[in-house]
């Protein structure tokens, strides 16, 4: 089973993703924001994906993505930005910081799972 972590200040954001993931037969673990990301991390190398918001509270997304591909241990981890964020230059940024991929908010359920499951090879 594929564990993938969510990131995001948005407890409802973070409920319905994982409502979706769940549902497609995905763990799921949540953090609040780039920080708690980081511990969880630490506390679960077994991590698959990260789906990452741009914009949140004491670290914001493209910080955490520097940080995590500074760790050897969890490098290879693909990141997702699911976000609200469309501009080009954030886009760049997190391209430079290792996001492997951009979805803008709202959700689209099947668009989020064909996206994974291609990252994921599933």
């Amino acid at each position: 089973m594929n564990n993938i972590l969510i990131v995001d200040d948005s407890a409802t954001l973070r409920g319905q993703v994982r409502n979706i993931l769940e549902g497609a037969g995905f763990k799921v673990t949540e953090a609040i924001n780039g920080i708690d990301a980081l511990v969880k991390l630490a506390e679960m190398p077994q991590t698959n994906l990260i789906l990452c918001d741009v914009n949140m509270p004491e670290m914001d997304g493209i910080s955490m993505c520097k940080e995590v591909h500074k760790n050897k241990a969890f490098n290879t981890i693909p990141i997702v930005m699911l976000t609200t964020e469309a501009d080009p230059q954030m886009k760049k940024a997190g391209k430079e910081s290792g996001v492997l991929a951009w979805m803008t908010k709202p959700i689209n359920e099947n668009n989020l799972l064909l996206a994974i499951n291609k990252i994921l090879e599933l």
